[in-house]
C-alpha cells in the first residue's frame, strides 16, 4: 500500500480555495499530506479518521486521512495487519512533520471522523474501531490530543490550517453515496494488499 504526500503526488490536489482565499491541499483516503507554508489542508471524512498533527512553536503540521481494513475485532492483535495500516498511517505523518523541522515535545494534535456511515459492514462499527485506535496511539506515543470530534452518524468535511491550529468542521447531515462507495472500495483494497514499508520514529 503506497501511502501519498506533497507537491509531487498532489499537483492533481493542489488549488487555490477562493472561500479561505489560500492554497490548499486536498487529501483522499490513504493519502497524507504536510507542510510549513501557511496553506490549508481539508478532506472529507467518513468511516475514516483524520489526525490533524503539528508543532505548536513552528506552525509545521500536516494530516492524514485512514482506514483500519475490514475485519477483527476487540481481540485483534496490536500487529494485525488491520491495526499495522493504521499504525503505519500515524507513524509516517509523524515522521515527515518531524524530518521537516518539528520537535516531539512541541507536538500536538486534533482528530476528526470514525462516523458511523458504513453500518453493517462489521459486527463492530468501523468508525468506532478507527476513532478509539487514534486516541489509543497518540496516547501511547505521549501527543497531545486538543480537540476532537469522533464518532455520531455524520460524515464531516475539516479544513485544517496548519500554521495556526485552526480546524473547522462541517458535519454533512446528508450522507453521499459517493463517500460510501469511495470508503467500502478503500476498505476492500486494504483487506487484499499489504501494507508495504518500515517507519522509524525518532
Amino acid at each position: 500500500m503506497t501511502v501519498q504526500s506533497n507537491l509531487e503526488q498532489f499537483a492533481s490536489h493542489i488549488y487555490h480555495d477562493r472561500t479561505f482565499n489560500c492554497d490548499t491541499a486536498k487529501i483522499l483516503p490513504g493519502e497524507y499530506y504536510y507542510t510549513h507554508h501557511d496553506m490549508m489542508i481539508t478532506t472529507v471524512l467518513g468511516s475514516c479518521v483524520s489526525a490533524c498533527i503539528r508543532d505548536r512553536v513552528s506552525g509545521i503540521g500536516g494530516m492524514n486521512h485512514f482506514m483500519l481494513p475490514d475485519g477483527g475485532g476487540e481481540t485483534e492483535s496490536p500487529v494485525s495487519p488491520s491495526m499495522r495500516y493504521g499504525t503505519y498511517a500515524m507513524e509516517i505523518l509523524i515522521n515527515d512533520v518531524l524530518k521537516a523541522g518539528a520537535r516531539r515535545e512541541n507536538l500536538e494534535c486534533k482528530v476528526f471522523g470514525g462516523g458511523a456511515v458504513l453500518r453493517g459492514m462489521t459486527a463492530l462499527n468501523v468508525g468506532e474501531r478507527n476513532a478509539k485506535f487514534v486516541k489509543n496511539f497518540l496516547s501511547a506515543e505521549g501527543i497531545r490530543v486538543v480537540a476532537e470530534d469522533l464518532n455520531d452518524i455524520w460524515p464531516r468535511k475539516v479544513h485544517f490550517f496548519p500554521r495556526s491550529g485552526k480546524v473547522l468542521v462541517k458535519k454533512l447531515k446528508q450522507t453521499d453515496a459517493t463517500l460510501v462507495n469511495s470508503e467500502r472500495d478503500y476498505a476492500s483494497k486494504l483487506a487484499s494488499k499489504p501494507v508495504g514499508g518500515e517507519i522509524d520514529l525518532f
